[in-house]
């Protein structure tokens, strides 16, 4: 069977401890060229990995490799520019969230692959932990009823000491683009088909300057139903807390654990999974599935999950969300 051929742009820490090691083990996948404006790293991770095409400048990588699909693994600010020159190419493109650094560039990227008529997919992977899908699919079955509210949230250290991460002009923003748009885009797949209306925002900045490292906030959509949301680097906690509640009208089913339940006049019916996955396990099988889905539907020529259309709903929500914020007013959208 002819093999996938994939490049990857950008070897920090995400490239080196989820892409390559999980690329090289497909069986239908082929490796064939890294691009690293770092010299030193290019040469130790492509050797590591046994990738002898290495390039400093992706658009050389672009015009002399044969490839399908490019992963860009960069710091934000250099997504737009990156994504498009590969879409132009004619590469499918898997670009590490968040897409951009606002939602003007977010349209820009997704103009062009609708344009170049190739897909852009953005990494968001909680939606391919194992324990998020089958929550996903007991919900959609309606077993639970209307879910009406989730609450979720994030506290943990923050994702990278690298200095552009906590430069707005490079990052976009802080814990809300970091954290949040995760967090908030697994929410929002699990609410699934309602419109949002409104959105209400408090940012802390306690122990940054340029960028937020806290926020709280709630999402109103139309009929009634709320998601509300917390994320922090900062907040004191005892461990690493990531969490999902999603409250329907006939039960409740909670993330990390996966837990469900169904009431049924006065009892109720447990869904509870035994012998569930450990934490660490669900999120790298959450990469896994991630990259195995952007490799079949390269294959397939199928639609990717979390496009580039999905990514511009998301950056208009957290746009606004950083209205919010600012003007401590609740936004319309």
């Amino acid at each position: 069977m002819e093999k996938t051929k994939i490049a990857v742009v950008g070897l920090g820490t995400i490239a080196q401890l989820v892409h390559l090691p999980i690329l090289s083990k497909l069986s239908n996948v082929e490796l064939v060229a890294v691009s690293e404006i770092n010299k030193t790293r290019l040469k130790t991770v492509g050797e590591k990995f046994g990738i002898k095409n290495q390039y400093t400048d992706f658009q050389q990588m672009l015009s002399q490799q044969d490839c399908d699909a490019v992963i860009i693994a960069t710091p934000t600010n250099s997504h737009t520019e990156i994504a498009i020159e590969c879409l132009k190419s004619k590469r499918h493109v898997l670009i590490e969230k968040p897409i951009s650094r606002n939602l003007e560039e977010a349209r820009e990227i997704n103009a062009a692959s609708k344009k170049y008529k190739k897909q852009a997919m953005v990494g968001m992977n909680l939606r391919f932990r194992p324990d998020a899908m089958l929550m996903k699919s007991l919900l959609g079955s309606g077993e639970l009823g209307d879910i009406f509210y989730i609450r979720c949230g994030w506290l943990r250290k923050q994702s990278s000491e690298q200095k552009w991460f906590i430069n707005k002009s490079q990052s976009g923003g802080g814990v809300i683009i970091d954290l949040g748009i995760l967090i908030l885009d697994l929410a929002l797949w699990i609410m699934d088909d309602h419109k949002m209306k409104s959105v209400s925002v408090q940012k802390f900045s306690h122990n940054t300057k340029d960028v937020e490292d806290s926020a709280v906030g709630m999402i109103r959509f139309e009929g009634d139903h709320i998601i509300s949301f917390e994320v922090s680097w900062d907040l004191h906690a005892e461990w690493d807390k990531f969490h999902l509640a999603a409250f329907g009208t006939e039960g409740t089913a909670h993330l990390n654990p996966l837990r469900a339940y169904k009431r049924v006049a006065t009892n109720r019916i447990d869904y509870t999974l035994p012998n569930q996955s450990k934490n660490t396990n669900l999120f790298k099988k959450s990469y896994e599935n991630e990259l195995k889905h952007f490799v079949g539907m390269i294959r397939q020529e199928g639609p990717f999950a979390s496009s580039s259309e999905d990514a511009v709903v998301l950056m208009r929500l957290l746009e606004a969300m950083y209205e919010s914020a600012e003007s401590q007013k609740e936004i319309i959208l």
